[in-house]
């Protein structure tokens, strides 16, 4: 069961400000179009293994990389730390991973 960028993004913003709280007023403005990119990346991953032209590992790997980068940008927020920036990162993705991983058919997120 295929899903859309707009299906995903509400809750992993939810768990990221929920998981942030106090520094959300800080970082929301930095987290909202990254946390928009790692789902509209979510989605592309899924398209991906869908059309068979990534395997597991690839799409695992293709998932790190745009979790990294989500990361790196949420690291420049002053104030936050990395174990901070993880959690939210964490508890936005685990919002949405039962979804995700459904609709890939492995575990994915």
């Amino acid at each position: 069961m295929p899903f859309t960028v707009a299906e995903i993004v509400k809750p992993m913003m939810a768990a990221a400000q929920e998981s942030l709280a106090k520094d959300w007023g800080q970082a929301k403005d930095y987290a909202r179009p990254e946390l928009k990119r790692l789902a509209t990346s979510l989605a592309d991953i899924a398209k991906l293994i869908a059309a068979d032209k990534v395997n597991r590992r690839q799409a695992k790997a293709l998932l790190r990389i745009h979790r990294n980068t989500t990361l790196t940008v949420l690291l420049t927020v002053e104030g936050l730390g990395v174990v901070a920036v993880e959690d939210a990162i964490n508890a936005a993705l685990g919002a949405v991973r039962d979804v995700v991983n459904t609709a890939v058919g492995f575990r994915l997120v």
